[in-house]
């Protein structure tokens, strides 16, 4: 093969290996993402809602508040940054799962919160999705 088909065919190569590299690393950042997700809560469930309430006093309420609204060591889930549009119920699992580097606020980073199940966690997010739609905090018009 002549020298320049050679290198045409390397960088034929070394093109699909780049892309297959890329696509490999999306599918795992999707999957990541979404592997500790759990299934969807259901806030209308009032003995899930219940099991959160508990969950949530005793895990999350010292910096998000009793009633969801904040304290001055973490953020109100009632900010519409936390509306099911803008964090689907996979961010809640991811946080408790990974903690957060802080993004949108100051209050430091949220360490990551072990011993709580999938249940727990599904449990939390009913109760958060509950106070939010009380609150109407339905939607982030912001991340329409």
């Amino acid at each position: 093969m002549p020298p320049h088909r050679r290198r045409r065919r390397f960088r034929q190569v070394l093109l699909i290996a780049v892309w297959a590299l890329g696509a490999a690393a999306i599918v795992s950042v999707v999957v990541f993402a979404f592997s500790d997700a759990g299934p969807s809560s259901t806030p209308s469930d009032p003995e899930l809602i219940a099991a959160g309430a508990e969950v949530f006093a005793a895990n999350c309420a010292a910096c998000h508040g009793a009633n969801i609204e904040g304290t001055d060591s973490g953020p109100s889930l009632l900010d519409p940054i936390y509306a099911p549009n803008h964090h689907a119920d996979a961010a809640f699992f991811r946080a408790v799962r990974q903690g957060v580097v802080p993004h949108h606020w100051n209050f430091g980073p949220m360490p990551p919160r072990p011993g709580l199940s999938n249940e727990d966690i599904e449990a939390v997010v009913a109760f958060v999705r509950s106070k939010q739609a009380e609150a109407g905090v339905t939607f982030d018009p912001r991340h329409g």
